[in-house]
């Protein structure tokens, strides 16, 4: 048996995909929508999985601080020297930063933090998500 909780946030970001050939290749934005699920098989002291304020002092404040109003780009990416000089704030991928890989990055951050997390949803739109699990 195991236990599960979720939690969503909000973030806004700037990104572009260099490599699509429509018109995502443009600098663009979004709204974003994160759900983060974390599993456990047992629960606390509490009756619980954790917290979900510890989530809000952890990944979430991460997200917040690191990547919301933020530029993700691509580390090859040619506007990344213009878009740093002009004193922006980015943060660079290793990989083209489409949602997949976003959840991706999110997903091994809040593991760095020791959460047993399970899966990170991100949402670009309304109507578009990716998910990231192992």
């Amino acid at each position: 048996m195991s236990y599960f909780i979720s939690r969503q946030m909000d973030f806004c970001y700037g990104h572009r995909l260099p490599n699509h050939g429509g018109k995502c290749r443009f600098l663009h934005g979004h709204n974003g929508h994160v759900e983060i699920t974390i599993k456990s098989d047992t629960l606390n002291d509490g009756g619980m999985v954790m917290d979900f304020g510890e989530i809000r002092t952890g990944i979430e404040k991460w997200i917040d601080d690191e990547l919301d109003h933020h530029t993700i780009l691509f580390c090859d990416d040619p506007l990344l020297p213009l878009l740093c000089d002009a004193g922006q704030k980015i943060v660079i991928m290793d990989s083209i930063p489409t949602a997949e890989n976003i959840a991706k990055l999110i997903f091994e951050k809040a593991r760095s933090m020791n959460l047993n997390v399970t899966e990170v949803r991100v949402w670009e739109t309304a109507r578009n998500a990716a998910t990231y699990k192992e």
